[in-house]
């Protein structure tokens, strides 16, 4: 059976009755209701469940643009479990509720970087690890609305920080754990901005974002330590002396990857909401 609308297209939430071209079951009220394929009038097709006129179960959903999506739907909403593949060749692949990426899933980018773990409101929220492809470091922590926040540990080819980062930067106390079996523990502290004050100047600028400046107290060998138990670390300037950049094992050689690291990751940010707000998904 088909039957043609003038509706523009099926992704508006409510019950498709006539919209598009039309090949399946339908139930006694003459909604669409069981298997069915659809082509709507701008050129995306439908192939899976329906109930009561409503995308219901699964199916899959291609975009004339090239992008795809098969998984659960409910009432015309992604929702469950599902993946979708992006026209740049991005894919994520797990939950979804009410047509956003929530719940546990994997993102691979096109770069290939990867995010695997919690999403809330198609942002990566919660426990997760982000793996960049390049350097092949990773970051095992919080996340808060798509930024690394709260504790976790940046883990690199020959060592690794542990601590807590604010706002996607390292802040506060934490370690360096370096594979030849020493530590440096220490803080990253935020640089004062100190604004300079003109007689002509007729529009305030914006403070500059200052990068947090690592200061090192001392070097031990393994201890076991967690962000969780920063608050029973006290200050060590009697150890202080005792670091010098002349160790070999001061990580500031790494700040410049970890910028890079840190600018490539929020591209991928970037990049995802487009998408999300360009293919609902």
């Amino acid at each position: 059976m088909s039957d043609l609308g003038s509706d523009d297209a099926e992704e508006s939430g409510e019950a498709v009755e006539d919209i598009g071209e039309y090949e399946g079951d339908r139930n006694s009220e003459g909604q669409r209701h069981g298997f069915g394929k659809a082509r709507l009038p701008n050129g995306d097709t439908y192939e899976g469940e329906y109930e009561c006129g409503f995308r219901n179960g699964y199916g899959t959903y291609r975009f004339k643009n090239g992008a795809l999506y098969t998984g659960n739907y409910l009432r015309n909403e992604k929702h469950g479990k599902g993946v979708f593949f992006y026209p740049d060749g991005s894919k994520y692949a797990g939950e979804w509720v009410h047509d956003q990426k929530q719940g546990y899933g994997e993102y691979l980018y096109a770069n290939g970087d990867t995010y695997t773990g919690e999403w809330a409101n198609n942002k990566r929220h919660g426990q997760g690890t982000y793996v960049y492809k390049d350097t092949g470091s990773k970051y095992v922590g919080c996340w808060v609305n798509g930024i690394q926040d709260g504790p976790a540990e940046l883990i690199h080819s020959n060592h690794r920080f542990k601590g807590r980062f604010l706002n996607g930067k390292p802040l506060g106390h934490g370690k360096f754990i370096f594979d030849i079996g020493c530590e440096q523990h220490g803080e990253y502290q935020q640089p004062v901005q100190v604004k300079e004050i003109e007689e002509e100047e007729e529009e305030e600028e914006q403070p500059l974002s200052l990068e947090p400046i690592w200061k090192a107290s001392e070097i031990t060998k393994l201890t076991p330590w967690s962000p969780q138990d920063e608050e029973l670390l006290g200050p060590r300037e009697t150890a202080e002396a005792a670091v010098t950049e002349e160790d070999g094992s001061h990580p500031a050689s790494t700040a410049g990857e970890e910028d890079e690291e840190r600018e490539e990751e929020e591209v991928n940010q970037s990049q995802e909401e487009e998408e999300t707000t360009d293919l609902g998904g």
